[in-house]
């Protein structure tokens, strides 16, 4: 398996660098293999096809927003054979994110901590990058696109910064990601409030029906939350999405809980923290979220995912499908494969 032996080479090189260095190392390096047609000889998942928000997607295995967030290498990251690519966060205006360094790996816990703070260059370069991306013009797959919040917007002015970006990506996107679970943008998570919530889902989703009206196409919309709400909370928030028939919701974002890590290096470092510490946390929200919601809408499984044995598991606790992000940073993109495998076996 040419693309697990080509990882076990590079892995060690990129751990030797900085997280963000690696990071902005690896991806354009990907992108610029895609396009030379390299990445052909890479082994991609048997077909799968799912079903979800209406939408098919042909393996359940997805991209979690947040590892390419201008999305200037879809084709790149599209050739490791991913069920759907979700980019950004994206913001309305260009920012720079928070001071660096802001990203740090934990080894030991197969986990990241990251405080990027939604760093990108605008919903408008967004948008042209998409356009550019041979995965958009070919209608190649499933493009999931997550808009938020400028870092300098008034928390109660948030909903101006979703509605413009969702109104500029909208006709781009397969679905629609709100973003409103990162830790690293001040107040961000307030909006999971059930005032807060309520307010902002129904702007959106009377949005969404004015923007389906003008571009004759529903694109859905789905909310995603963080692995730190109570089941109260997780109540609540199956209530508005109820209420407000969003189109599915994504659990989980990181967390800010150090339980798991305590004690190791960086442990302390602010951020959300991802890989395998979240696992727990994020499959405590599924199941709960399941049991208030049933079968009314789906959720797409995230955090924690280090094998197809844990991708199985958040299909248990009560989701359609499952995305990968700091798993691939430590098992490489035989990760996809395997995680496609197993959920293909289970069905």
């Amino acid at each position: 398996m040419i693309d697990k032996f080509l990882y076990a080479l590079a892995r060690p090189l990129l751990f030797s660098m900085d997280a963000e260095k690696a990071h902005n190392l690896a991806l354009p390096a990907l992108q610029k293999s895609a396009r030379l047609g390299l990445t052909k000889i890479l082994s991609r998942p048997a077909e799968d096809p799912r079903t979800v928000m209406g939408i098919r997607f042909p393996n359940p295995v997805g991209l979690a927003a947040g590892l390419d967030k201008d999305g200037a290498y879809i084709d790149g990251l599209a050739a490791l054979g991913f069920g759907s690519i979700e980019i950004g966060t994206v913001t309305p205006r260009a920012q720079p994110g928070n001071p660096k360094p802001r990203m740090f790996r934990l080894p030991a816990a197969q986990a990241i901590i990251n405080r990027m703070g939604f760093n990108n260059g605008g919903v408008e370069t967004f948008v042209a990058n998409v356009e550019a991306s041979r995965f958009y013009q070919e209608k190649q797959g499933v493009l999931g696109l997550n808009i938020g919040k400028n870092a300098d917007t008034p928390i109660e002015r948030a909903a101006d910064d979703y509605l413009h970006c969702l109104a500029k990506v909208y006709p781009y996107a397969s679905y629609v990601t709100v973003n409103i679970s990162s830790p690293n943008t001040k107040n961000l998570r307030q909006l999971q409030d059930a005032s807060e919530l309520d307010a902002l889902l129904a702007a959106l989703k009377d949005a969404q029906q004015r923007l389906a009206d003008q571009h004759k196409r529903y694109v859905p919309i789905a909310l995603k939350i963080a692995p730190d709400l109570d089941i109260d909370q997780v109540r609540n928030v199956a209530g508005a999405l109820l209420r407000h028939k969003i189109d599915g919701v994504i659990a989980t974002n990181t967390t800010i809980s150090r339980e798991a890590v305590s004690g190791l290096a960086h442990a302390e470092e602010a951020g959300g923290l991802s890989g395998a510490p979240v696992f727990a946390a994020s499959n405590i929200v599924i199941r709960a979220l399941k049991r208030e919601l049933g079968d009314a809408l789906p959720i797409i499984g995230v955090g924690g995912i280090l094998s197809g044995d844990d991708a199985q598991a958040k299909i248990d606790a009560g989701a359609s499908l499952v995305q990968l992000y700091s798993g691939l940073i430590y098992r490489g993109p035989a990760l996809i494969r395997e995680c496609a495998a197993t959920l293909r076996k289970s069905r």
